[in-house]
């Protein structure tokens, strides 16, 4: 007997997941509407169930059914039971093929040569698949693809490789600064730095026993308005009792070398332009402690960030050097047999002592109070006093700038002529390194900051100023 196909009703209730029983027209629990629910999609059956029974298309043998009535439960037939065709019309299973029929056409029913219909969702379905695993392994793009224009991933930037520890050089360093491999803490950028610009290098290490580095330094060069090359090299070192110092004397020294890079070139004298530098990076750190007033309220103790500098101009044959602290210049001569100088007096605790006559130099540096400094950029510094000096050199030489890192292990000018190496004027980076390395070799207590500026032999008939 015929009958309608019927809807089959839901397992469960769409709306609140509650069984239902078939021929349910209402859920049970909150009286939802199962007469609604769309239909199942229509079944594509893999093969064909056309044709009388015991023969399929083609010469395909299906099952004959039991008979009805019959006492002997029907016979499960599995779909791997029954032959098939893959895509290609190839047979399953490793059977023989059917005979072609004497119309020419395949199990399909299309005709050889003919372009295949677009076949319908589901359909195709292959019995004889082998067991999928349970995970997939994920195939890496092909490079060449991914950088090929109209990719969509063709502009991603390479990711950098991680950097090696510089302890082992072979572990990873991670995101928190620290060797996966040995544990070894790696150096933070501003730990070391090293710069050239022209003829003018400088150098600054974090030394041996502080936890971070706190000098700053700007190097550069232009030319004056009638081409004269001119060099210039600025150092700050960051007063450690106030708050933020690596940030103050990073605040100067770029203040500073901007200033002079900017005034240089218009014909303002040099001795001018380091003046006017020194008053850009006094107030570069002073806008370092306009913070809202919470923020002192929350903190206290904290005080204005500060740092001291010291700078140094070479061109035309004049030398000027501008302070205010107690970091230094010195003038080493290439003919060694020449003194060597220094070019700046501290504003410390312990030249006053000696300006006063109250103590021998000696005497003053050997006291707790030496480095005691009385003048510093800050918003907290008692008056701004800029020193400015200008020389002009007889012969060619090298000047260094430095914090007192390097020159509490070369304090007089002699130790300095000592230390630098002969060719410094040809090799300024390597001098200031091996400065550096001097200063580490003493015992590194503070940070050090050096920079190298070549002098050249000054035109004939230059005097001293």
């Amino acid at each position: 007997m015929s009958q309608m196909p019927q809807q089959a009703a839901p397992a469960k209730c769409p709306s609140c997941a509650e069984p239902v029983e078939p021929g349910d027209f209402f859920c049970g629990a909150c009286g939802y509407d199962l007469s609604v629910v769309p239909a199942p999609p229509q079944d594509h059956p893999t093969l064909t169930m056309t044709g009388s029974a015991g023969e399929g298309p083609e010469g395909v043998a299906w099952p004959a059914p039991e008979p009805e009535g019959s006492a002997a439960p029907p016979a499960v037939h599995l779909p791997t039971d029954l032959p098939g065709t893959d895509a290609g019309g190839e047979p399953l299973h490793d059977r023989e093929p059917a005979p072609a029929a004497a119309s020419g056409t395949d199990l399909e029913g299309h005709e050889p040569g003919a372009e295949e219909p677009r076949r319908p969702a589901g359909s195709g379905v292959r019995f004889d698949r082998p067991e999928e695993p349970e995970e997939y392994s994920l195939q890496a793009p092909d490079p060449r693809v991914a950088g090929t224009p109209g990719n969509p991933e063709h502009h991603a930037v390479p990711q950098e490789p991680a950097p090696l520890c510089v302890a082992c050089r072979a572990g990873r360093v991670d995101s928190d600064g620290y060797c996966e491999n040995c544990g070894h803490a790696q150096p933070r950028e501003r730990d070391h730095m090293e710069q050239e610009s022209g003829p003018v290098a400088a150098v600054s290490d974090r030394g041996l026993r502080h936890h971070r580095n706190e000098d700053a330094f700007t190097v550069g060069h232009t030319a004056l308005p009638d081409g004269t090359p001119a060099a210039l090299a600025v150092v700050c070192d960051g007063v450690s009792s106030a708050t933020r110092p690596d940030d103050a004397s990073t605040a100067a020294s770029q203040a500073a070398g901007d200033t002079l890079l900017a005034a240089l070139p218009r014909g303002t004298h040099p001795q001018t332009a380091m003046h006017e530098a020194i008053v850009a990076a006094a107030q570069a750190v002073n806008a370092l402690a306009e913070e809202p007033a919470t923020a002192r309220e929350h903190a206290p103790h904290q005080n204005a960030p500060a740092c001291t500098i010291v700078g140094t101009i070479v061109a035309s044959g004049l030398l000027v050097v501008g302070w205010v602290g107690d970091s230094r210049v010195y003038w080493v001569p290439d003919d060694r047999t020449a003194p060597a100088a220094r070019l700046t007096e501290d504003d410390s605790w312990a030249a006053q002592m000696v300006a006063a006559g109250l103590m021998s130099e000696a005497e003053a540096y050997a006291d707790e109070r030496a480095h005691a400094i009385t003048g510093w950029l800050g918003a907290d510094a008692y008056e701004l006093e800029p020193h400015t000096a200008s020389f002009k050199p007889d012969r060619s030489g090298v000047v260094v700038v430095c914090t007192d890192g390097l020159w509490n292990y070369a304090e007089t000018a002699e130790e300095m002529a000592e230390a630098i190496p002969r060719d410094a004027a040809e090799r300024p980076l390597h001098s200031a390194r091996v400065l550096v390395g001097h200063a580490l070799d003493g015992g590194g207590h503070d940070n050090v900051t050096v920079a190298v500026v070549p002098f050249p032999t000054p035109p004939q008939g230059a005097g001293s100023a």
